[in-house]
């Protein structure tokens, strides 16, 4: 169970490092607006895909949280979300990612969750 409660928060604490201060300024607004925009959308969420791949040790999960970052981020700069949406979006990926972790743990392994770095 500490391995489970440990990758949660460890995906939770990813998230919010790289959407908030290690996000920057200038990607935030980067993003919105201006002729890159799309480039620079696609670029942060494939940092947010790199986060969840090096906690899970899973790539398939990485590049899953790319394209899915990816769409809830432009639903929010569209005007389509909230950023109370936005965020409960973010965070159900992650607890997405947690479960299908832990089902396929249990189900095809039959042990608990092992996180790679241990």
């Amino acid at each position: 169970m500490e391995s489970v409660l440990t990758l949660a928060l460890m995906l939770l604490a990813v998230h919010w490092l790289l959407d908030y201060p290690l996000q920057g300024d200038f990607l935030s607004k980067a993003k919105q607006s201006g002729p890159l925009r799309v480039y620079h959308l696609i670029a942060h969420s494939g940092i947010q895909g790199a986060g969840v791949a090096v906690i899970t040790g899973n790539i398939w999960l990485g590049l899953l949280e790319w394209l899915a970052h990816t769409a809830i981020d432009e639903a929010k700069v569209r005007g389509r979300t909230t950023f109370a949406q936005d965020q409960a979006s973010h965070i159900a990926c992650r607890a997405a990612w947690l479960v299908y972790l832990l089902l396929s743990a249990t189900l095809l392994h039959g042990s608990s969750i092992s996180p790679w770095w241990r």
